[in-house]
């Protein structure tokens, strides 16, 4: 069982480095102007659903309210697996970028939209943490939805649990009166923990639960906790296995 979930992982990792050899060409184009970043990401969502789909991995969403086309928010997701991104990248639509961590530069496929269209932030660092919410401040204000991961990592014991939440996140949704999404990766690490190293992959179906959005209307930087909290039980509530 062990080896066939090795081989599947090397499978998995390598159909999704040949769909980014492939758009290539338009990743590369389409991150050289802000204007085009709806066109980089449309291929994000394609890459992850082609990649993701031959190996056997399907994403199942439950959506509590219909989220309206162009509308901005803050996704807010617990992080127990490689594949979270690409499940944003099949949820979210239009503009939207990533705040991660600083080693994705050392990625060679995320690297390049960490360069460009997303931001990368070192957590030990108060000032690259000051440095990225105000650009993911700036992008917000163009319109642009950020998708973030609160826990700030991602868990090293099987099963992961959920860890508390940063408040950079919900200082952020309260400044710029941006509401925020609750998003619940249910099961996503039994197919995929971490980066798979450890104990491979596997196909099978991963259940998210995307939550109503949260408003933020009335709310002053001084309920940031309350906030935090709040969407913090919004994600747990979906989360039986941990």
């Amino acid at each position: 069982m062990k080896i066939l979930k090795q081989l599947h992982r090397v499978w998995f990792m390598l159909l999704v480095f040949i769909f980014f050899l492939l758009f290539f060409p338009f990743y590369y184009l389409s991150s050289r102007n802000e204007r085009f970043y709806p066109v980089l990401n449309f291929f994000r969502r394609l890459h992850s659903f082609l990649a993701s789909a031959l190996a056997g991995i399907f994403y199942v969403y439950h959506v509590e309210q219909r989220l309206p086309a162009g509308a901005t928010y803050i996704y807010c997701a617990n992080h127990t697996s490689n594949l979270d991104i690409m499940v944003f990248c099949i949820l979210a639509k239009g503009s939207y970028h990533f705040m991660g961590k600083e080693e994705l530069l050392k990625n060679p496929i995320l690297r390049l939209f960490f360069k460009t269209i997303d931001i990368t932030v070192n957590r030990d660092s108060k000032i690259s943490s000051f440095r990225a919410f105000k650009k993911a401040g700036e992008n917000l204000d163009k319109g642009m939805s950020l998708v973030i991961f609160p826990e700030g990592k991602i868990d090293d014991q099987y099963p992961p649990r959920l860890h508390s939440f940063k408040n950079g996140p919900f200082r952020l949704a309260i400044d710029k009166n941006i509401p925020i999404v609750p998003v619940s990766i249910a099961d996503i690490w039994k197919v995929l923990w971490d980066d798979g190293s450890r104990l491979g992959s596997r196909p099978g179906r991963c259940r998210i639960f995307v939550h109503a959005p949260v408003s933020v209307t009335g709310l002053s930087l001084a309920d940031d906790e309350q906030l935090r909290d709040h969407v913090f039980e919004k994600i747990k509530s979906k989360l039986t296995d941990q």
